[in-house]
């Protein structure tokens, strides 16, 4: 936490979960018994403990969705996402220059004002103790010797009202000057000492001073001292018999002490008066659990504490209108994945919504984008940058084309179609010459998020869908040459979140339009081998057939034994390669001889560093080729 509004993320996730744990804990006050009733604030521990959003997961619901939409109403700012990297206070990252820096102050101050009111305590009473008189022996020793429990220093000082335990590492037993201390009371704070619950107090005080402004959490840790408190009358009582049972309620009215009731590292935190009487309602209670429940009491644990640490994640809402919510939503809706990330900019491309685009917007762009929505409504930004939409044809979807990995980031070609020729072209009508538009994409991961930054604008182009590579997209183009032929293969890759609706009553679906910020890809990719004569014209009376056969090859690699294809065979083989062959003719000489073409669905969308090829003329092997792609050929042409 390094701002308000990181404090107000961390406390609200514990205060939702606060509320949770009262409520179920009303409900099963008497099912539990106090050891499970105590141990179930562990879940509320875990989630103070735990930064809000770690993991992309908050307590119950979407709490930064109502922090990021105060946020940008009150600030008038929308670059920004809170994130909580600890759940303590940090100092500023710079100096306060706004009235929300300056509460973070103020909160800060607070914190170490209480924090000092706490240990200025302890040492008092860690003083008035030093000069207590020490006890030895006698009764201390008797009742640690009947009940098995270990023993530390115990003085006897004036004005105290009951025995308690003061300290963790050297802990002092403290005991009223003036009156007797009664077996059972002594047989309590020794119960004290031996589980240790002065460190459960320094830990209730911990949280007290993290979250000093929010009531709620301080009603919870009343709440814990006082469970405490009734686990350690549990274990008196499972250790008394007949009337000394029923007497130790009425010893308790004697125990209240006010003057140290809230000094932390002692047993006395729940002391006061108020909780002597909410101890004593318990002790009505006590019955001895049977062995049975232990089971059912972590079972109920389990499924309470489900909600808590797993948690919701966020999500993008509906198009509420509401610029703050809306956008809060948006950018609170982390795009987990970089597929993910392209999915909803190629969907936010098709619907024009703003919100889609922030989800996946680097924070330098969320103020544009909130200026936009505030002069012209959710749509506008795509309306104004991209004149193509209402052409878009919705039913086939996207494309990002030849995904490349550079320094951990991904870049890609994004591919639409349009639904008709674009103002002054023209089409024929043939599903393989579609109009499409195409627009280089770059996502970075950006915080705890995925982003994507267009790397140039959009444009037109028609597609060329022959022989499997569609050429009228960028690809890329391997080749090498031997005996009068110049061998090519080229490599393109799809690649696209599936998230097609399911099936109507005809069998049909198509293409979701929501985005899917944690999606995974799924990748065809498509490979064309050619061939062309680059021999003198006199020499092609030579060759009447000619065949290739080329799989991948990786740098050290050692090349595979590939297929040697007969002329009239295309395809793929078993062992990854693509193959072709075919009896030449003489009206094939003066192009590019189509050899092979397919496409493979689960290929890797990343391209090949090589490819390792066998020529073959007249049935026979003429070279070894190794294929590499063109020196500083470019993935987008």
């Amino acid at each position: 936490m390094r701002d308000i509004w990181g404090f107000l993320l961390q406390t609200l996730t514990a205060s939702g979960a606060a509320v949770l744990l009262i409520a179920v804990k009303a409900m099963l006050r008497d099912k539990l018994s106090p050891r499970w009733q105590f141990s179930a604030w562990g879940g509320l521990a875990a989630v103070l403990l735990v930064p809000a959003g770690l993991g992309g997961r908050y307590a119950l619901m979407n709490w930064p969705l109502l922090v990021e939409a105060l946020r940008s109403a009150l600030t008038g700012k929308f670059g920004t996402l809170t994130y909580v990297t600890a759940p303590v206070p940090l100092p500023p990252a710079s100096a306060p220059a706004s009235l929300w820096d300056w509460l973070y102050i103020a909160y800060l101050a607070g914190a170490a004002a209480l924090a000092a009111r706490y240990i200025l305590s302890y040492i008092r009473l860690r003083l008035a103790l030093k000069g207590g008189r020490p006890v030895t022996g006698g009764q201390i020793a008797d009742v640690a010797e009947k009940y098995g429990l270990p023993m530390c220093k115990a003085v006897e000082v004036g004005g105290l009202q009951t025995a308690f335990v003061c300290g963790v590492f050297r802990p002092v037993l403290a005991l009223p000057a003036e009156r007797k201390t009664d077996d059972k009371v002594i047989l309590h704070e020794l119960l004290h000492l031996k589980y240790r619950d002065a460190a459960w107090g320094l830990v209730i005080s911990f949280f007290r001073c993290l979250h000093w402004c929010n009531p709620l959490l301080w009603l919870c840790a009343d709440m814990a001292s006082s469970d405490l408190e009734a686990l350690c009358d549990q274990r008196v009582l499972e250790r008394l018999e007949g009337e000394d049972r029923r007497d130790y309620g009425r010893i308790l009215l004697s125990m209240a002490d006010e003057k140290y009731a809230r000094v932390p590292g002692t047993s006395s935190m729940a002391n006061g008066s108020r909780n002597i009487r909410r101890r004593i309602e318990a002790i009505v209670r006590f019955k001895r659990y049977p062995a049975g429940m232990k089971l059912v009491s972590v079972c109920i644990l389990l499924v309470l504490l489900c909600p808590l640490l797993a948690g919701a994640r966020a999500r993008t809402t509906t198009d509420t209108g509401d610029e703050y919510i809306d956008l809060a939503s948006a950018r609170t809706t982390r795009c987990t994945t970089f597929a993910g990330a392209f999915d909803t900019y190629a969907k936010a491309v098709i619907t024009g919504r703003n919100d889609y685009r922030a989800m996946c917007a680097p924070l330098s762009e969320q103020d544009a984008l909130a200026e936009s929505w505030s002069e012209y409504g959710s749509r506008s930004w795509f309306d104004a940058n991209l004149s193509y939409k209402d052409l878009y044809d919705r039913s086939l979807g996207y494309g990002i084309y030849n995904l490349a990995e550079d320094n951990g980031a991904w870049e890609g070609l994004l591919v639409l179609t349009l639904q008709s020729a674009p103002e002054g072209q023209t089409w024929s009508g043939n599903s393989s010459e579609r109009w499409v538009t195409v627009q280089p994409l770059r996502a970075y991961r950006e915080g705890g998020r995925w982003v994507v930054m267009p790397l140039g604008d959009a444009k037109t182009c028609q597609r060329d869908e022959r022989d499997g590579v569609d050429q009228g997209l960028p690809y890329l183009e391997y080749k090498d040459a031997a005996a009068d032929f110049t061998v090519r293969l080229l490599w393109q890759a799809e690649s696209y979140v599936d998230s097609r609706t399911e099936p109507d009553v005809f069998g049909r679906s198509q293409p979701d339009i929501t985005p899917v910020p944690d999606g995974k890809f799924l990748s065809e990719t498509q490979e064309t081998v050619l061939a062309d004569y680059t021999g003198p014209e006199e020499n092609r009376a030579l060759y009447d057939r000619i065949a290739v056969s080329a799989a991948e090859l990786k740098s050290g690699e050692a090349r595979h034994v590939l297929r040697a294809p007969k002329s009239g065979e295309t395809g793929y083989s078993s062992d990854g390669s693509v193959f072709g062959g075919l009896f030449l003719r003489d009206d094939w000489w003066d192009g590019p001889i189509f050899l092979s073409g397919g496409g493979e669905w689960g290929g890797d969308p990343t391209p090949p560093e090589l490819y390792a090829a066998d020529l073959y003329l007249n049935g026979e092997k003429v070279a070894e080729l190794t294929l590499r792609p063109e020196e500083g050929g470019a993935i987008y042409g």
